[in-house]
């Protein structure tokens, strides 16, 4: 699914609230969500999951086209982990009618 697909998704949903006002509010959403990453705060979506930073420490590498060692300088990282209702949801079968909206 793209953004415009969610977009599309939300949109149908909610047919009080006109398309272009639906994709403001997916794009705030999303801002918000990466400058809250940015500033370095936690979000946590209840039966989705969890955005974070991790720090990756600065190591040494190596170049797979010469073999030389290789600086890599420590950098920051958003990491995703999955919530335990969206892992068993995500784990079903599938049943005939995919693509069925159901879960969330």
């Amino acid at each position: 699914m793209t953004k415009g697909g969610l977009i599309e998704v939300v949109a149908e949903s909610t047919p009080h609230i006109s398309k272009k006002d639906t994709e403001i509010v997916v794009n705030t959403i999303f801002e918000s969500m990466a400058r809250a990453l940015q500033d370095g705060e936690r979000i946590e979506i209840r039966g989705f999951g969890s955005f974070q930073v991790k720090v990756r420490e600065a190591r040494e590498g190596r170049n797979p086209k010469t073999g030389e060692p290789v600086q890599i300088s420590a950098k920051r990282t958003p990491f995703f982990k999955v919530g335990k209702e969206l892992k068993e949801l995500v784990d079903r079968r599938p049943s005939p009618s995919a693509g069925s909206s159901e879960g969330f």
